[in-house]
């Protein structure tokens, strides 16, 4: 890890078809072995999906169910004195979308029978309505954070 300046973070690449940051940040989690237009066609029809099955803008609709898979809370392994605690931190906005669209993502291909773009839109509606796996996740990492934070005060 280098200890000399902090990072550049870049501007993050819109989308073509909506120009929004967070779809394109959404094609830039889901590429796999730099296979963008693979990422762009998965997304783009289960975006298509969304606004047959529901009738609203798709960029908005991603945007609240992410809202609702972003972890507030999640733990950290801090080693203090030769044991190891669980303590639980804030998360920053950044790594919240971040956790949210691996989430989603991670659940989408654990769906097996199904093509990619239907299972993503799948996962989107659930998460949407507050069910589905990815919340699941969100749950229960939170109820970790609460479960640890006996620990809290290990936190630096």
């Amino acid at each position: 890890m280098a200890r000399r300046r902090k990072a550049v973070k870049r501007p993050v690449p819109q989308d073509v078809r909506y120009n929004s940051p967070l779809i394109g940040r959404f094609i830039s989690h889901m590429m796999t072995r730099g296979k963008k237009s693979t990422a762009q066609q998965i997304i783009y029809s289960a975006l298509d999906q969304i606004h047959d099955e529901t009738k609203e803008d798709p960029v908005e609709f991603v945007e609240r169910a992410l809202d609702n898979v972003r972890p507030r809370l999640e733990v950290k392994s801090r080693r203090v004195g030769g044991a190891t605690y669980q303590v639980p931190i804030e998360v920053s906005d950044e790594r919240q979308v971040s956790l949210a669209l691996r989430w989603v993502i991670q659940f989408s291909r654990a769906r097996k029978g199904v093509p990619m773009g239907r299972a993503l839109a799948i996962e989107l509606m659930d998460a949407y309505k507050n069910q589905g796996s990815a919340v699941k996740k969100r749950e229960d990492t939170f109820k970790m954070a609460q479960a640890n934070r006996a620990f809290a005060h290990y936190r630096w």
